[in-house]
């Protein structure tokens, strides 16, 4: 404890604080536990969200060959597999999970299930969720599906389910997916040493969030990029989305 007559810590900036109570707390805000999301699919202009299931293994597979695939692993705690018929059985324990939830990815560019991601870590009393396991294909990254795929879920979350905080962490030097979040408009809150060990490996995580009362602008920005006319015959956006 400290000294009874030591000057009072200054708070950080921005930190939230109720003008009625002595000591500070935060204000007061709508405590209603928010809905668990359900496995149900999602409809995008560029792309469809499907609950994961193992009738997606043999496209999925097909996905993971080829040039760069290897790497795409790199960060995740699974993968990559051996055969389609262990990612078949890893496929079907992902579908029987309630936290995370599993989306498959398929473009309508491609027409195949290319990729997957989830909504993880979900507190519904803290209105607080992730988005998360993020596993694209190295064709589908850096497309406008991509993008949408993200966005579909984070719309899902904050939109529908009225969702607070929308949490994205990665491995610390995981610079592509840093850039991701900042791109999205998450705000970076620092760094967890020595979080978790991953494939035997000593994780540091960095955090990012986006909150509910930047999310309008968030979603404005999102609608204007994803628009049709931003995109030429090609599929190429003509300006960035940006952070």
């Amino acid at each position: 404890m400290p000294p009874a007559d030591a000057a009072p810590a200054a708070l950080p900036p921005g930190v939230p604080v109720d003008p009625a109570t002595n000591p500070p707390v935060g204000p007061l805000v709508d405590a209603t536990p928010r809905p668990i999301p359900a496995r149900i699919p999602h409809r995008g202009r560029s792309v469809d969200l499907e609950p994961l299931h193992p009738r997606h293994a043999a496209e999925l597979w097909q996905a993971m060959q080829g040039e760069g695939a290897e790497a795409s692993w790199a960060y995740l705690g699974y993968g990559p597999f051996a055969s389609q018929d262990a990612l078949a059985k890893q496929i079907g324990a992902f579908a029987s999970q309630h936290d995370p939830i599993f989306w498959a990815v398929r473009p309508h560019r491609s027409g195949t299930a290319d990729g997957w991601l989830t909504l993880m870590d979900i507190q519904p009393g803290n209105a607080a969720i992730e988005i998360g396991n993020i596993w694209f294909s190295p064709r589908m990254q850096r497309t406008r599906a991509a993008t949408e795929a993200m966005v579909l879920l984070m719309r899902h979350a904050m939109d529908d389910l009225g969702y607070r905080r929308l949490l994205w962490k990665c491995n610390a030097l995981n610079a592509p997916s840093r850039r991701a979040a900042t791109r999205l408009g998450f705000t970076y809150e620092g760094t967890l040493r020595a979080h978790m060990v991953v494939k035997g490996r000593r994780r540091d995580t960095a955090m990012f969030s986006l909150l509910g009362e930047e999310w309008p602008a968030r979603a404005a920005a999102f609608d204007a990029w994803l628009s049709d006319g931003n995109f030429d015959t090609a599929g190429r956006p003509r300006r960035p989305l940006g952070g």
